[in-house]
């Protein structure tokens, strides 16, 4: 009775394995290559990422063989997450520096494709017309996020508004201000804030697309406005490391890369924003 009993117990358990794909130990198949003209979603703040994108979208795409779906996102942090967690194929909206910040802060791994366009930053205000007119004591908000603080810290230091650390750059942190002869008190808001915040301090920071969103034209309403040379803050495609070599990821990267898109952010943008390839 005994050795009944192990031998059906046994044909048991052998059907189980069978039915779950065999023993544990196996190893799973790889995941299959997506076919060409699969939708590559891609993540997107509105201006300007999701306007490039909707020009290729419905003026590149399909030459391309690529079947784009633009998933748009008010802030900085969501498209990175979703990425990460596999609701995206890809996302454009941010430059090296946050990315690498991000990624660290939040233990995630993302991988760089290609630079696209440059949006500078700019100081803007509803109270003074010349940046010379900061009152002392005046309040500037700025973006809170790390790389973006340093950036606008520099922007000031760049035009004589305050003094850094030597050597500090665009890593440079509030403690890193050495010389503030206006006594200017800086308030670190998230950058979709910055806008609105205009309303409440005497002048803000303010990154290009929110600038943009907001109907302030860097060219001709910022006080100050960073220069497209030499700019380290090219946003750019980014994907997963997985996705790196996805052919559909290559071939979005190397359209935005192109002179089409060159030619239509020069036109649309008017020098608010610039085509990282010059």
């Amino acid at each position: 009775m005994r050795k009944l009993f192990g031998v059906v117990a046994g044909l048991i358990l052998a059907g189980s394995l069978a039915a779950c794909g065999g023993a544990s130990t196996d190893t799973a198949e790889p995941a299959a290559a997506p076919k060409a003209d699969a939708p590559l979603k891609v993540g997107v703040n509105p201006v300007p990422h999701g306007e490039v994108l909707k020009y290729v979208k419905d003026n590149l795409a399909a030459k391309a063989g690529l079947n784009l779906e633009i998933v748009e996102f008010t802030d900085y942090v969501q498209p990175n997450t979703q990425l990460d967690e596999g609701n995206l194929d890809a996302n454009y909206f941010q430059h090296i520096p946050y990315l690498e910040e991000f990624s660290k802060g939040k233990d995630i791994k993302l991988s760089w494709v290609a630079p696209v366009h440059i949006e500078p930053l700019g100081l803007y205000s509803k109270k003074i017309k010349n940046v010379t007119e900061l009152a002392q004591g005046a309040s500037v908000a700025l973006p809170n996020d790390t790389s973006n603080l340093g950036r606008s810290l520099k922007l000031l230091a760049d035009n004589g508004v305050i003094t850094l650390k030597e050597g500090v750059g665009v890593k440079a942190t509030e403690r890193d201000v050495a010389g503030n002869p206006k006594g200017l008190q800086f308030k670190p808001l998230e950058a979709a804030q910055l806008p609105r915040s205009l309303e409440d301090v005497d002048a803000a920071i303010i990154n290009g697309n929110y600038a943009l969103e907001a109907d302030l034209q860097p060219a001709t309403d910022s006080l100050i406005l960073e220069k497209g040379e030499g700019n380290p803050y090219a946003n750019g495609l980014v994907t997963v490391p997985a996705k790196v070599d996805d052919p559909r990821v290559k071939k979005l990267a190397e359209v935005l890369q192109g002179p089409e898109v060159k030619k239509f952010i020069e036109d649309k943008y008017k020098g608010a924003v610039l085509p990282a390839q010059q």
